[in-house]
């Protein structure tokens, strides 16, 4: 049954269609997974107008080979919207209701077969035997094989067909059977073309390989590279799972500010737009702690925000100029009760993805099972540096491990500076296993509160795994005076050109006067999380469109 409310249908000729057609004269070569995908090159449609696919983002200067060849086939996908056009089909689509998806139809065929389906997706193959062609549909949930074949359909409809391209948007009716090559298919009784693909998709044996290109067009990476689709869908599963274990522990959802007057809550460089009514610069968020503990002095108690905030700082593997964290709130807590939350959840997560809290990153099994190791900062320095915190603490003794270890400073040899070296070089690389490295100096730690008998030190940690950060917390600095003397030193800090320090927040200052309360806080990065879990080695990876630089 055509579909009326659509645009354009191209109508069969009724009839259910025959079982057991087999494809096999027609294929170029096994057929493709059920419900998964496959890698089948497109051919021309019955006028020979598509030609051979190309790369996308080759050369279309024109000229001669990929370029010269790539401009033939723009021009042949022009043409056809002249064709659909003439023959009363909007290229370009309209609604189409669909009653199954490829995954659902081989998943259920027992009980689908012989019964009529609507399916809509990409065509990402056309393989013409004669009187009969077969197409891939790709959808949301996979892939399934289209027959079309004159009978089912008209022959002049069966001719349209053919000219669809690879690379074009289908609806397509009709009923689901089984080849004699046992190939799940749909046998097509009437196709609708929902969108017009007038720029092909990259070969089908290469894909899109080239990783620069891969960023920038994420669109087609998501179309032609099935593993990269699938990570972004446990992403989207992860944050929900993470969702619904805080939600489930008692904890608000809220969201901050991303303009900020004064920025804080992180050690890094702002970026700075402006706000033209009312002619005032402002920064954009660095991290999200600031605004989150002042809801618990107004009495939220349990707060979460997963947001972005943005950092003006170098890009790596590692490293995104914006990114997505998780920072969560719990009154009446402290570091050891973030400690009991951070390997809970996330085991949890880790569980809820891939039914197991071990998991493979590149090549290691890791094991997320609580309780995880418990290391100081202090032991792990000496251990694994060489280096004693004690000789670290001053000027003049940073300055000398600076010169000692050759270290490679971005920043003048401030004992802040030198120590955050010393961890990236020496400890952080070392930690494979999941760690809580706790009990960092204040230097580095303006907002932790410190240890009464140990006043160098406070009352954090941050989780590493596989070599690197994912999360970091304390027991909160909830002593105003305190407070305002950690600003103090952070500005004078800024005064010797340490561009990362902290600003002075005097209404963050009045907030902790009013009172805040014993506090445990926790900042998760959910970008290197997702590698992690995804088993993806940058974060570019992870990010559906990371930040490039512009093309010359």
């Amino acid at each position: 049954m055509v579909d009326e409310g659509v645009t354009g249908p191209v109508a069969g000729a009724g009839g259910a269609g025959l079982r057991g057609v087999d494809g096999r004269g027609a294929e170029a070569g096994p057929p493709p997974a059920q419900g998964a995908a496959s890698s089948t090159e497109a051919v021309s449609g019955a006028n020979g107008a598509a030609g051979r696919e190309v790369p996308s983002g080759a050369d279309a200067t024109g000229g001669t080979g990929e370029g010269a060849r790539l401009q033939e086939v723009l021009r042949a996908r022009r043409a056809k919207l002249e064709f659909w056009r003439q023959r009363g089909v909007d290229p370009f689509g309209r609604r189409y209701d669909v009653t199954h998806h490829a995954r659902e139809i081989v998943d259920r065929f027992a009980e689908l077969e012989g019964h009529p389906v609507r399916v809509a997706g990409r065509l990402m193959a056309l393989r013409r035997h004669g009187r009969a062609a077969f197409a891939d549909l790709q959808d949301a949930s996979g892939r399934i094989q289209l027959l079309a074949r004159v009978g089912p359909l008209a022959e002049d409809t069966y001719s349209a067909f053919l000219e669809l391209d690879r690379g074009d948007w289908v609806g397509a009716e009709g009923t689901v059977i089984r080849t004699r090559r046992g190939e799940i298919s749909v046998e097509v009784t009437g196709f609708v073309l929902l969108g017009k693909s007038l720029y092909p998709l990259p070969e089908k044996w290469h894909g899109l390989q080239n990783v620069d290109l891969r960023y920038r067009q994420r669109y087609v990476d998501l179309i032609v590279n099935p593993q990269v689709l699938e990570t972004f869908r446990l992403r989207s599963r992860i944050i929900r799972e993470i969702r619904a274990f805080l939600d489930q522990r008692g904890f608000y959802e809220v969201e901050t500010p991303v303009l900020h007057l004064i920025y804080g809550g992180a050690a890094a460089r702002p970026f700075v737009t402006h706000h033209n009514a009312l002619d005032l610069d402002l920064y954009l968020r660095i991290a999200l702690e600031l605004h989150l503990k002042r809801l618990i002095v107004g009495g939220m108690e349990r707060v979460y925000e997963i947001g972005r905030v943005f950092r003006n700082e170098g890009i790596s593997t590692r490293h995104n100029p914006e990114f997505t964290m998780l920072e969560l709130y719990q009154a009446f807590s402290d570091y050891e009760g973030m400690m009991e939350l951070t390997e809970q959840l996330v085991s949890h997560v880790a569980q809820a993805v891939h039914g197991s809290p071990v998991v493979h990153y590149q090549g290691q099994a890791i094991d997320f099972t609580p309780p995880w190791r418990r290391l100081s900062f202090a032991e792990a320095l000496e251990s694994m540096a060489g280096v004693r915190l004690e000789d670290v603490l001053t000027d003049e003794g940073a300055r000398r491990v600076a010169r000692e270890r050759a270290l490679e400073l971005t920043r003048d040899p401030t004992p802040a500076a030198v120590l955050d070296e010393l961890v990236d070089v020496y400890v952080q690389p070392r930690l494979v296993q999941p760690t809580f490295l706790y009990d960092y100096p204040v230097v580095l730690s303006p907002l932790a509160r410190r240890i009464p008998d140990r006043p160098h030190l406070t009352y954090r940690f941050e989780a590493m795994v596989a070599g690197m950060e994912i999360a970091n917390a304390f027991s909160e600095l909830n002593d105003p005076d305190d407070q305002r003397q950690r600003f103090e030193e952070q500005l004078a800090a800024r005064a010797r050109g340490d561009e990362e320090a902290h600003q002075m927040d005097e209404d963050y200052i009045h907030a902790l006067e009013i009172g805040l309360p014993a506090t445990g806080g926790l900042g998760i990065g959910i970008d290197r999380l997702v590698m992690l879990l995804t088993d993806n080695p940058s974060i570019r990876d992870v990010i559906l469109f990371p930040l490039m630089r512009p093309r010359d």
